[in-house]
């Protein structure tokens, strides 16, 4: 499926692919990106490899007059997949290189805001060091500045699980079991309560996880079989040391039930000079989805502020 189409947010405009390393990077525009308005929003999903479908409440953001682009990344959803590439392929530079493909083939690369959620908002800040030519903001959604804070804030909710879950979890990944019904169920009970209390989840947060579960490449090379047992290639992944570097005006939002808890994206707040915060009170890791009008009021003041 390449995209949602729901109520609760905008068709898309248009849609197409951009060439990127022998392969499509599929994108799907809401709005006028050549309207001469506000500076358009493009949108980095999570994952790494949980294609765009769960972050489409954000197209609500044209609504206002701004474009908003959502693609997504090489490897998942209706972007080319390469389930034979070697582990080394996948590397955060990869993705930075995909970001500046886009913008420069939609003709927006002068004049942009960046928005990432989780591994995106992992990424926003990895891009922006990299060249923060045309970026008028950033957000950074539900995400942590090092996997080693992600890790012990996960392990921290982990212990609060029922005993038996906890069991079910620890028992299944120590067997290598990760891909069982068992290890899924117990698994299920922590997103529940810290990736989107929205129960069952709407369409589009169920439209990635099909596409996750159809093709996790992406996902169990970087990351690993669940949010909270990371043994992929980002396990040692940071950003702490570097966001001193970051002179764009930043803004970073959570839940206050999320996964990424506020020890996790404390330093984006501590570090980054330009930056101010939001706390959604009754969200987990998708105020998008859980609070959709006092996220889209939040984010859209502060892009309004920096166009």
């Amino acid at each position: 499926m390449a995209t949602t189409i729901d109520a609760r947010f905008p068709p898309a405009t248009t849609e197409g692919a951009v060439p990127f390393r022998g392969g499509q990077t599929w994108y799907r525009i809401t709005g006028d990106l050549q309207a001469g308005g506000p500076a358009p929003l493009v949108v980095l999903h999570g994952g790494p490899g949980v294609g765009h479908n769960y972050a489409l409440m954000m197209a609500n953001l044209a609504r206002q007059g701004r474009a908003v682009v959502h693609y997504d990344q090489l490897g998942c959803g209706g972007s080319t997949h390469l389930p034979e590439a070697p582990a080394d392929f996948w590397t955060p530079e990869l993705f930075v290189a995909e970001l500046r493909a886009v913008v420069e083939a939609l003709g927006i690369a002068d004049r942009f805001h960046l928005l990432g959620q989780s591994w995106g908002g992992m990424l926003a800040p990895e891009v922006v060091l990299a060249d923060p030519r045309g970026v008028r903001s950033m957000t950074v959604c539900d995400s942590p500045a090092s996997m080693e804070l992600w890790l012990r804030a996960a392990n921290e909710l982990r212990d609060r699980l029922p005993r038996e879950v906890q069991e079910t979890l620890l028992e299944h990944e120590e067997a290598g079991t990760t891909d069982s019904p068992e290890y899924e169920r117990a698994m299920q009970v922590f997103y529940d309560r810290h990736v989107c209390r929205v129960v069952p989840n709407p369409p589009e947060v169920a439209d990635s996880f099909a596409q996750l579960a159809e093709d996790p490449t992406v996902y169990h090379t970087m990351n690993g079989p669940s949010e909270f047992h990371v043994v992929g290639s980002l396990r040692s992944w940071s950003v702490v040391d570097r966001l001193g570097g970051i002179d764009v005006p930043t803004l970073v939002v959570a839940g206050a039930h999320d996964e990424a808890r506020p020890e996790t994206w404390a330093p984006f707040v501590e570090r980054i000079p330009d930056v101010r915060s939001h706390v959604f009170g009754d969200s987990s890791h998708m105020p998008h989805v859980e609070e959709p009008e006092a996220f889209l009021s939040v984010v859209g003041d502060f892009l309004r502020s920096h166009d």
